[in-house]
């Protein structure tokens, strides 16, 4: 079984006035998926929280770690400058699939997301949107590329 952990960055969320709708879903559907979700964390927006808590979920972890919420045009958005900050090398097509997976007619927003997708060591990581559907939509998009993308990162030769 694939293990994986979800970071909620949001400071309504990390302040207790606002639910943690986005990274719930995301809980579920990943267990749904067949993944072992073994760590939910919330931060505040911001570079060195974002950057500080996947070193520490992507510590001696193989796995998939998403991260839901500040990936848009906001001030406080800064999810993908804190993952930026950490990964080893940027998997430019995940985060473009996204993208151009969540521009669905009547919803066509998904262009205006920054989020990144990259590795640290055996780690996988995913940037998507702060709204439940939107990071379940993304989550969707991504899971058929993540179990080979985790073989590769722990030195599979699956070709």
């Amino acid at each position: 079984m694939l293990g994986a952990k979800v970071l909620t960055v949001s400071d309504g969320v990390a302040a207790g006035i606002r639910e943690d709708k986005s990274g719930a879903a995301l809980v579920t559907h990943l267990g749904r998926s067949g993944f072992d979700v073994i760590g939910h964390r919330v931060v505040s927006d911001g570079i060195d929280s974002v950057s500080d808590a996947i070193r520490e979920l992507t510590r001696d972890f193989a796995g998939l770690v998403v991260t839901t919420g500040g990936t848009g045009f906001g001030p406080r958005d800064l999810t993908p400058e804190g993952t930026r900050a950490v990964i080893e090398r940027e998997a430019p097509g995940l985060a473009e699939a996204i993208r151009a997976g969540s521009n669905s007619e009547g919803r066509p927003f998904g262009m205006l997301s920054r989020g990144v997708c990259g590795s640290i060591g055996a780690s996988l990581v995913c940037n998507f949107p702060g709204s439940a559907v939107g990071a379940v939509e993304a989550l969707e998009i991504v899971l058929p590329a993540v179990p080979h993308a985790l073989d590769l990162l722990a030195g599979g030769h699956p070709h």
